[in-house]
């Protein structure tokens, strides 16, 4: 049975009235914590190729993930099949990886609140550097799409775009010199992500055969 991973994100300007409608919806506050996120690929970037992600996070605690394209493919989700081990020393598995031929390619940085729904649907909410986001998962989509119009996110508006695809629209057009997401490389930037919004929806129309890391 493949561990799928099933998502959707919305761009949330205003964070504070979507706070509230989850709380009001009954979900249940479970943590805010600082994410670092390293991705690691091989010389030949044969994982990017391929669509899959391999990275190490640290959090309270180290967790290493792999992700792939899974068997069946929606375009209305960003869906993956996602394999994931906590380790006990973040640093220890960084040596491990590059000792078997990965490097690390980006690092991008995040605080994020998790919210539980009453049916076990997860909610996050993602200070991102660049703006900030909410990130539906759940095992089921059409609870997942019931949930976004509950707290107010018009499905219309959904990105099934990764944060990193997020930030190479916003690099380019703005020919940022640096790779990685950290709140440091974006303290004197002030994004518009607005302007970026039609070029984020977009992608929907065109993931059903190459479902988003």
């Amino acid at each position: 049975m493949e561990h799928l991973e099933i998502e959707v994100k919305f761009y949330a300007p205003d964070i504070d009235p979507v706070r509230k409608n989850l709380v009001e919806s009954g979900a249940v506050f479970k943590e805010k914590v600082f994410e670092t996120n390293m991705l690691f690929d091989d010389i030949n970037k044969n994982l990017t190729e391929k669509k899959s992600l391999l990275r190490l996070r640290r959090d309270k605690k180290n967790i290493l993930t792999f992700k792939s394209l899974p068997r069946d493919s929606d375009k209305n989700f960003k869906i993956l099949r996602e394999l994931e081990v906590d380790v006990s020393n973040f640093d220890t598995m960084r040596a491990i990886l590059e000792s078997l031929g990965f490097h690390h390619v980006m690092t991008y940085e995040k605080w994020r609140e998790t919210f539980e729904s009453k049916n076990g649907t997860h909610i996050c909410i993602d200070n991102m550097p660049y703006g900030d986001f909410i990130e539906i998962e759940g095992k089921k989509r059409e609870e997942i799409k019931t949930l976004s119009h509950v707290i107010g996110l018009p499905w219309k508006q959904r990105i099934i775009l990764n944060y990193h695809e997020i930030f190479e629209i916003i690099r380019q057009d703005l020919n940022l010199k640096f790779s990685d997401i950290t709140f440091d490389n974006f303290k004197n930037l002030n994004i518009d992500l607005q302007r970026y919004m039609a070029s984020f929806i977009k992608q929907i129309g065109r993931a059903s055969c190459r479902e988003r890391v």
